[in-house]
């Protein structure tokens, strides 16, 4: 949360991409107390807070209508259906996964022990939690056999056993892989089935990437068509006025990538098998050198191919907080066309 009271009652949401003025105008006008923003309103710290400091500005209108901000940014960047995946969506790409693995997206190992009845019990619970997927497979776990020692103080309330004297208990030892950022409610629901009142559990670092998470989406279209029709295409759905494109308009293509907002520097990192890609503010040097590899881009612009989230974030809240007014706001496009 950038402004306001954390603890404040929230009695209407205004979603946008940006958080401008006019956004605080719409919010006023909606009577909303929380506006949720892709664009960060705070990009770099303040020195101060003064009004003729466009940023500072903000905060004291916000402040002062007793408007709330929060923002949610690299994180919708990287999310499975966040702001690439909405991206192809519009574009009609099918069979959409990540694109590009993100450093600070990793799996853990799970493992703990269970007495050989609660097996199924606490791998249910684990996995319907969001542990045990590995690409198509779910419910992928682990279990193998031994015995366990355990001595209870004369407080406590085992599960088995008997107090004050060394136990040796079958047990299974379960494991199975978590992605670091599902481990909370995983855990979570470990506890809540789990028999025994302190269960024993291992959380273990891995260097695998989390392939649910990552910056970008890639996937194909349903058929082959050129690369200037295929344009025409991303220009039509996102209704911008016009977009850039570097390569050869009659070649063909078919496997496609998108990186909603800026994904010139991450060009260099798309896999060699991508015909072409969907994002915003290439460089000239980015672009030549994604040409040269045999990469086709099509820049459509930063905002525009950010813009497909916003009334998808919208639909998520209204889902999520049921009888929340939640409306989703379109500011006007930044940069217009100036043609003769």
């Amino acid at each position: 949360m950038h402004t306001g009271d954390p603890d404040s009652e929230v009695c209407g949401v205004l979603v946008s991409l940006t958080v401008e003025p006019d956004t605080v105008k719409e919010a006023k006008r909606r009577k909303a107390s929380l506006i949720v923003a892709h664009h960060p309103l705070i990009w770099t710290p303040l020195a101060s807070l003064r009004r003729d400091d466009p940023c500072a500005a903000l905060c004291l209108a916000l402040a002062e209508a007793n408007i709330a901000c929060y923002s949610a940014h690299t994180n919708l960047d990287v999310v499975r259906e966040g702001v690439s995946h909405c991206l192809g969506k519009v574009l009609e790409i099918e069979d959409m996964h990540p694109l590009l693995p993100v450093e600070h997206a990793r799996l853990v190992k799970l493992v703990t022990f269970v007495p050989p009845d609660y097996l199924e019990i606490l791998r249910t619970a684990v996995c319907d939690a969001g542990a045990g997927k590995i690409g198509d497979y779910t419910e992928c776990t682990f279990s193998a056999p031994g015995t366990g020692t355990f001595k209870p103080a004369a407080t406590a309330d085992p599960f088995s056993g008997r107090k004050g004297v060394l136990n040796s208990e079958p047990e299974l030892r379960f494991e199975t892989l978590v992605p670091k950022v599902r481990l909370d409610r995983v855990l979570r629901a470990m506890f809540e089935v789990h028999p025994y009142e302190e269960p024993a559990y291992d959380i273990i670092a891995l260097e695998n990437p989390d392939p649910e998470t990552g910056l970008g989406a890639r996937g194909r279209l349903k058929a082959g068509i050129s690369l200037g029709r295929f344009a025409e295409d991303v220009r039509s759905r996102l209704r911008t006025d016009h977009v850039r494109v570097a390569g050869e308009l009659k070649r063909k293509v078919q496997q496609v990538a998108v990186i909603g907002g800026s994904g010139g520097s991450e060009l260099k990192r798309v896999p060699r098998d991508v015909d072409v890609v969907v994002t915003g503010d290439v460089k000239y040097h980015e672009g030549l050198e994604a040409r040269q590899r045999g990469l086709a881009v099509i820049d459509a612009g930063h905002e525009i191919t950010e813009r497909p989230i916003v009334p998808v974030l919208a639909q998520y809240l209204r889902k999520r907080c049921k009888g929340l007014r939640v409306y989703a706001y379109a500011e006007p496009q930044l940069f217009k066309i100036v043609t003769k």
